[in-house]
């Protein structure tokens, strides 16, 4: 049974001096890769970095108009200052969406990790690697766009499977 419906996905991985993000456009459960880059926040106020996040984002959905963005939660950083500027970067781009009325889902990393990977402790290094094999590139994303794709991919999968569930459900009804 093949799922038939079409998407488009923004994933992003959110940073306060580096945002990636990455864009595939889902056929079922087949990824196409469309795009993906850095949002390289200036050097200056915390302010100023997130304004440069917020309107980037904002610009990066007003471009490819996706119909989904898949975005990493917050982890455990090594202090609570870290964890606070990742909250407020997260923040920015998600709120970036707000005007194109997408839908956002949010991800663990070890969550995104899993479903690319197979391991949730799975190292960066890994993750580009998958990310790779599985869209078929022929050149290697940088660290922070391997993420914001493989997000993409986690949402992907997680559509593909629930879509599957549904068309069985609705086939077992019907006998």
């Amino acid at each position: 049974m093949t799922v038939t419906n079409k998407q488009r996905i923004l994933g992003i991985d959110p940073g306060s001096r580096i945002t990636g993000f990455g864009v595939l456009d889902f056929d079922g459960d087949r990824p196409t890769y469309v795009a993906s880059g850095t949002v390289r926040s200036p050097d200056g106020t915390f302010a100023d970095r997130l304004k440069k996040i917020y309107v980037s984002v904002g610009e990066i959905v007003q471009q490819y108009q996706p119909d989904i963005v898949a975005i990493e939660t917050v982890f455990m950083a090594r202090n609570a200052g870290s964890a606070l500027k990742l909250g407020h970067a997260r923040s920015a781009a998600i709120c970036a969406t707000f005007a194109f009325d997408v839908d956002v889902f949010e991800y663990a990393p070890r969550e995104i990790k899993q479903a690319v990977v197979g391991t949730g402790a799975a190292s960066k290094e890994q993750v580009q690697h998958m990310v790779v094999a599985l869209l078929h590139l022929d050149g290697v994303p940088s660290s922070d766009a391997a993420d914001a794709l493989a997000a993409a991919l986690c949402h992907g999968h997680q559509r593909a499977l629930k879509l599957r569930l549904d068309d069985s459900l609705t086939m077992v009804s019907l006998r």
